[in-house]
């Protein structure tokens, strides 16, 4: 028998001083029965580091033609296409072809690098592509956290990210490895 997604209440406290962006988000995520506890806290991490009133998440794993979280103008156009893990070259031109800005965040440490060293040069042309990596040592720490039930304060300072669940707290380094023009 299959399994089923698990629902995951949270409630997303983001305070980025860089961008001048404060505001609590109720989120109900869906996480996918193949999904990892590490990957849904990236995925919560890049929705704090990308936050916009009309910033949500989708419906992730569960469909192969839609990002982990997008950004719609109010006429419908994709205006920001976030997504996690390590693409395909077609994936990435795809992506890059249906959306005015495509934030990647490959995450895995030595996986992720070995990914980057074989794509990197195939993205030099798309100037709205920005991939952001993070470490693996950071977001292991960061699936320590999840719960079903969450209230997570993300703080965000010169590039810096502190992630806290009540007494818990995961500092993250976000590394550019490619900036959008």
């Amino acid at each position: 028998m299959a399994q089923k997604a698990t629902i995951y209440k949270v409630e997303l406290s983001v305070s980025d001083m860089d961008r001048h962006y404060y505001e609590t988000h109720k989120l109900t995520v869906t996480k996918h029965p193949s999904e990892t506890d590490e990957r849904l806290m990236v995925r919560l991490v890049a929705f704090a580091l990308n936050a916009h009133e009309h910033l949500e998440m989708t419906k992730g794993l569960s469909t192969d033609d839609e990002p982990d979280i997008w950004q719609k103008s109010l006429s419908g156009e994709l205006d920001v296409w976030v997504a996690l893990g390590l693409p395909s070259e077609k994936v990435i031109r795809q992506s890059c072809g249906k959306a005015g800005r495509v934030i990647l965040y490959p995450y895995g440490g030595k996986t992720a690098e070995m990914w980057w060293d074989k794509v990197k040069n195939s993205t030099t042309r798309f100037d709205n592509l920005q991939v952001v990596n993070l470490a693996e040592v950071e977001t292991d720490a960061l699936a320590k956290l999840a719960s079903r039930t969450m209230k997570l304060q993300v703080n965000i300072q010169d590039g810096e990210v502190m992630v806290s669940v009540d007494d818990s707290m995961v500092y993250l380094t976000p590394v550019e490895w490619k900036g959008a023009a």
